[in-house]
């Protein structure tokens, strides 16, 4: 099971952090992923850190987002600064068993149930 917190509405520039406690004693064994949702678009992967720390961004959030995470918590941050209007979406986690953090939605094993993230212009 993966529980994701720590969205809501926030300011243009401004910053979230993004958590998503994992149940279960295999988290330090998946990669993890950060996806978002928003209306009207598909599920897109915005970040994802392997089981051994390699970490993937996409390219609209280089530099802005920071993914990160703590195996003694079981648990995946997104540290997100100077967000933009365009982030706007639902954002979710989601467990990869074989570890190595891959790129598509269907290659993800488990999901959390989401967290709404609005950026206000």
């Amino acid at each position: 099971q993966l529980v994701e917190s720590g969205g809501g509405l926030v300011q243009h520039g401004g910053s979230l952090r993004l958590s998503c406690v994992a149940s279960g004693r295999a988290f330090s064994n998946y990669a993890m992923g950060w996806f978002r949702q928003a209306p009207g678009k598909g599920r897109e992967l915005v970040a994802s850190i392997s089981r051994g720390g390699i970490t993937y961004y996409t390219d609209s959030v280089k530099g802005r987002f920071t993914i990160s995470r703590d195996n003694a918590k079981n648990t995946v941050y997104l540290q997100m600064n100077m967000l933009k209007s365009e982030d706007t979406a639902v954002y979710y986690c989601a467990a990869d068993r074989t570890g190595v953090g891959r790129r598509l939605p269907s290659e993800y094993d488990y999901w959390g149930q989401g967290t709404q993230v609005t950026v206000s212009s």
